[in-house]
């Protein structure tokens, strides 16, 4: 059986799981309507666009990362004790007033989507050159900050203690250029791979192709 119809059936206790007692039931809906459009799409799209098996296990880890982050709410994510087992960890936020969990998920973000980005562009828009690695990260950044605006949009809606709790600023005035530039390095580093990967490969061609002469 392929991957991507096993991920997908996975989605739905994740979802009942994230959705069971959420510390706060108001944010955690907040925080799945995106996955409520961006799931349909995936579906209704799947026989016109297939992405690779590692573009949908990417894509899965981060729908992961975020339902844990809808669950808790991001500035509640228990992480630190997590990690209490690890003291080489004491730098990840146990004792420090700000929870860094929403800063990981943005990073993760970055990464974990980039495969599915370069797939779409290859499919769709396909690149020539630097033009190739350039525009999706240029696309990931706009969609981070597309995100920025949707929470700031959110936040002035429905205004209160709901609008601060999905804002998640917890606090930093600088907390939405940070979260961009986190998304920004997480595609930088992603497509890093990616290049260093490709560029492996083709090297590997050329030797077998010399080897053969």
């Amino acid at each position: 059986m392929a991957l991507p119809p096993i991920l997908l059936a996975a989605t739905v206790p994740i979802l009942v799981w994230s959705g069971w007692s959420p510390n706060d039931r108001g944010d955690w809906l907040l925080e799945n309507a995106l996955v409520a459009i961006a799931l349909p799409l995936f579906v209704a799209g799947y026989r016109r666009l297939r992405f690779s098996t590692l573009s949908y296990l990417m894509l899965f880890v981060f729908f992961c990362l975020h339902e844990v982050g809808a669950h808790y709410t991001y500035s509640r994510v228990p992480y630190p004790q997590w990690l209490e087992w690890m003291p080489d960890l004491a730098w990840t936020g146990a004792g420090e007033s700000r929870n860094h969990y929403d800063r990981v998920v943005h990073f993760a973000y970055g990464f974990f989507v980039m495969p599915a980005v370069f797939e779409l562009f290859a499919s769709r828009a396909a690149l020539q050159g630097l033009w190739r690695w350039i525009v999706p990260v240029t696309f990931v950044m706009a969609h981070s900050m597309v995100y920025e605006l949707v929470e700031w949009g959110a936040a002035l809606v429905f205004g209160g203690d709901l609008g601060l709790t999905y804002l998640g600023t917890q606090g930093d005035e600088w907390d939405a250029q940070k979260d961009m530039l986190l998304a920004t390095l997480g595609s930088v580093a992603m497509t890093c791979l990616l290049a260093a990967a490709r560029w492996r490969g083709l090297r590997a061609a050329v030797a077998d192709t010399w080897s053969q002469r």
